[in-house]
């Protein structure tokens, strides 16, 4: 097994890289869908509960197995999981955890290179004019939905230019790589987010319908209307953002903290890393789609067409009603924040194979980043050439859905009741500049087994 001399290069770029990890589309995407599709601002209560019992429980454990591991040079799930246990099964288990994040990483990535094409498209003013039909029929030729099989050439180019660019930086490594994109990317993320909010904020009522305001569509997302409080479903969606937003379950966290010195803080860091990303979603997620569009289509209408896709058939119509240079100005920060946000979460997910490869064959950076990306494109072409016969969607259901909760289950159970409660507390608290409140002992042992596996069998 190979030692690496690799490590962070300072505490905030550490910081940055967690929560880039975190941070991804699905702060923008699927946070505001989420609690329009789950009563709104009832859908945050169960939010914040479930981030406290599951959420910052899941990142303490994720965070003090990777640093465990990386005190005997271990850097991805396989032997991380093997050396806490002794025991070969979950060795292979940990395996199942790498080839989840590359089927991630491989459809992920596929959404990246369609933020990238559309900031390109913004910068030079190409939606400008155009309706929200004329955005469908865009979009639809762009991805060359309704040919069969599909070949969508310049969709392809960009999915391969994005994937050479991720390809690169891991080949980086960690600090000149990673933590370097990390400094640059974070920051400019929500300085675009907080333009974007200011305008959502100031833009108010428009006239265009009798609910046409802003203010309707954030008063709808931060309004709790407690008489649904108590129905399920609205906890469970809650919990499963919470779950997928944090990007645990994945063998990414594990990777990043591997790099940590073993007398690292874990309990602050893990806590500040899960607040930004808290803050980018809750703050800045649901100001952009949600109150623009009420702003200029209605209550109504988010409501019924509340999805994924408003990001990229929605949004430049929006941002085209504020004048053509606010147009363009928003369309380059609204695709440019995604942009951010997707590769420093599509980073993330490349570590895990980059540290098992080095590990167990000692290949070099270079070899190792070029074999991830050969083995990404392959995995990737059948989501952009299946894409209109639900091989992308079956690719997030099973990598992105199933796998992550089966995994964050099996993992928070090794942690509690075979590597053992007390082990794991000290691991936890050991070099901790905070401590970790003593409630949180039998959340994690009790409590956040019992979320998860909710949310598995439900």
């Amino acid at each position: 097994m190979s030692q690496t001399t690799e490590s962070w290069g300072s505490r905030v770029g550490l910081i940055l890289a967690m929560a880039g990890n975190a941070v991804g589309l699905g702060n923008f995407l699927r946070f505001p869908v989420q609690a329009v599709q789950n009563g709104g601002g009832t859908f945050i209560i169960p939010y914040l509960v479930s981030f406290l019992l599951m959420g910052i429980p899941l990142l303490w454990v994720e965070w003090a197995m990777g640093r465990f591991g990386g005190r005997y040079g271990d850097h991805s799930t396989p032997f991380i999981l093997d050396n806490m246990t002794k025991r070969r099964f979950w060795k292979y288990f940990g395996v199942f955890g790498i080839f989840t994040n590359m089927g991630v990483m491989a459809y992920y990535t596929y959404i990246e290179s369609w933020t990238l094409t559309y900031t390109i498209k913004s910068l030079k003013g190409d939606f400008l004019g155009l309706d929200l039909a004329q955005l469908d029929i865009f979009f639809n030729n762009y991805v060359d939905l309704g040919s069969g099989i599909n070949f969508p050439v310049w969709a392809i180019l960009a999915f391969l230019v994005t994937l050479t660019i991720n390809i690169y930086i891991l080949s980086r490594g960690l600090s000149a790589g990673i933590e370097t994109v990390a400094k640059i990317a974070m920051p400019l993320l929500i300085l675009f987010g907080a333009f974007l909010a200011i305008m959502s904020w100031t833009t108010g009522s428009t006239g265009r319908c009798d609910d046409c305001s802003t203010f309707i569509g954030l008063n709808f997302l931060w309004e709790p209307d407690f008489t649904t409080l108590a129905n399920p479903k609205i906890w469970l969606a809650a919990a499963g953002q919470i779950f997928f937003t944090l990007s645990v379950g994945m063998g990414t966290i594990h990777c990043y903290s591997s790099y940590l010195k073993q007398k690292d803080d874990i309990a602050l860091n893990a806590m500040a890393a899960g607040w930004m990303n808290g803050f980018v979603e809750i703050v800045l997620g649901s100001a952009v789609v949600i109150p623009i569009a009420v702003g200029y289509l209605g209550l109504d209408w988010v409501i019924e067409n509340a999805g994924f896709m408003m990001a990229f058939k929605t949004m430049p119509f929006l941002f085209d009603q504020w004048g053509s240079v606010i147009a363009v100005i928003s369309g380059v920060a609204w695709f440019g924040l995604l942009f951010f946000a997707g590769i420093t979460s599509s980073l993330a997910m490349g570590t895990p194979f980059m540290g098992f490869v080095q590990d167990e064959f000692n290949w070099s950076k270079n070899k190792s980043a070029i074999i991830l990306g050969v083995s990404i494109l392959a995995m990737g072409l059948p989501t952009i050439l299946f894409f209109e016969k639900g091989v992308f969607d079956e690719y997030d259901y099973w990598t992105g859905t199933v796998s992550l909760v089966v995994f964050a289950l099996a993992e928070v159970i090794l942690f509690a009741w075979v590597f053992g409660m007390d082990k794991g507390w000290a691991e936890i608290n050991d070099g901790a500049d905070m401590k970790v409140p003593k409630i949180y002992r039998p959340i994690i042992k009790y409590v956040t087994p019992l979320f998860i596996g909710t949310i598995l069998f439900t």
